[in-house]
């Protein structure tokens, strides 16, 4: 039986053919990878802010994730919650740490309802997948349905970290890349790849193009955490470091342009 369209699916079909037939290509011969995984910090939201969401992050983020989109790239993405609730300052200043993780999930679910809102407003259908079950505002994370999602030419945004304490959404993203068949991890900060040390206070820091992952594990760089770069390692799956504030490196670094660091072994293809 021929399964029927619903509204959104067939408007986010025709979003994609429009960009075909204006050239922008089905997402196959000029783009290294066809599905792939954005971590975003939710300190990476707030912008020159202290606290909260940027309403121009947003935009210039949606943006960049239009232009791959009409191209045919299925993107999922995993927010933070930092820029909300600092779950682990939190526990070390007296709040138990379990329910303080708990708390920065929650964070996590409002900002991929931010990040949803925004992307829609640019006519790309989203879903948020909750791995704490919130039917009123999102729905449960079912691995099944997400990449159902994705094939539909939605985007799909993770919530809510892995549903347990102790990991951080680095991990749930390196998690969810897998479960999801993701080709690489996007992981979008605020400087253009990995130093050697911080650019910031060390102004001949060196800036690598490409890392091994071990290298990342044994020298402490910070590109994500050891139990996330394990994952990855284990799982050969390249992790790209970019500099999101620089509009139309999403799509540079997805067409294999040098942007940023990328991080892998030696048998991940090139």
């Amino acid at each position: 039986m021929k399964r029927p369209r619903t509204a959104d699916s067939s408007s986010s079909e025709q979003t994609r053919r429009a960009g075909r037939e204006t050239g922008e290509g089905d997402g196959v011969p000029e783009y290294r990878f066809k599905r792939v995984l954005l971590k975003l910090s939710g300190e990476a939201l707030m912008g020159d802010a202290g606290y909260g969401i940027d309403p121009n992050v947003l935009e210039s983020l949606a943006r960049q994730l239009v232009v791959v989109h009409v191209a045919g790239i299925e993107v999922s993405i995993v927010v933070g919650g930092g820029n909300i609730f600092r779950g682990f300052a939190a526990s070390t200043s007296g709040m138990d740490r379990a329910q303080a993780d708990y708390i920065g999930m929650l964070a996590t679910v409002m900002n991929a309802l931010a990040l949803q809102d925004t992307l829609e407003k640019h006519g790309v259908y989203t879903r948020v997948l909750s791995a704490i079950p919130m039917a009123s505002v999102a729905e449960p994370y079912i691995r099944r349905r997400a990449m159902r999602h994705l094939e539909k030419g939605r985007v799909v945004i993770f919530a809510a970290g892995t549903g347990n304490p102790y990991f951080t959404t680095d991990t749930t993203a390196a998690l969810r890349a897998l479960e999801i068949g993701a080709e690489c991890i996007m992981k979008a900060t605020k400087v253009d790849g990995v130093y050697d040390a911080d650019p910031a206070t060390h102004p001949d820091a060196k800036k690598f193009d490409e890392l091994p992952y071990i290298e990342v594990i044994n020298r402490g760089l910070k590109v994500m955490d050891n139990t996330a770069v394990s994952l990855c390692m284990d799982n050969d799956l390249p992790i790209i470091v970019f500099n999101m504030e620089r509009e139309g490196n999403i799509e540079r670094a997805l067409k294999g342009e040098k942007v940023g660091t990328i991080v892998r072994g030696g048998n991940q293809r090139g």
